[in-house]
């Protein structure tokens, strides 16, 4: 899990985080995070690919989405017996709190 930290999530916060510090050109002084080096960028990235630079966040943000569900789907099948047995033990406390929730009065032996 540590690695998974370390190798998806760090990446994913650091690229996240200066996108969102660059495109509304909070820069803290630093030439990096403004939003000219934001314009550069995807500019840049548009011409190497070959498509406008408007295009390119959205698909950064889609490409993000289905590797994150990839990536989860892989952690979730590598301990499945683990959220397997995790989900029976949370049945079973339901079950058997909902039996122990007393029940209506029962009426029909009203005088």
């Amino acid at each position: 899990m540590r690695y998974l930290l370390l190798f998806w999530a760090l990446p994913m916060g650091l690229f996240w985080g200066w996108y969102g510090l660059s495109y509304h050109d909070i820069n803290f002084g630093l030439g990096f995070f403004s939003r000219e080096m934001n314009d550069l960028l995807f500019r840049l990235y548009g011409d190497i690919l070959g498509i406008e630079p408007e295009t390119i966040p959205p698909l950064v943000a889609r490409a993000c989405v289905v590797d994150s569900f990839l990536l989860l789907g892989i952690v979730a099948f590598r301990r499945r017996k683990a959220i397997r047995a995790w989900l029976k033990e949370k049945r079973a406390a339901y079950a058997g709190e909902k039996a122990v929730q007393p029940s209506a009065p029962n009426l029909s032996s009203a005088p």
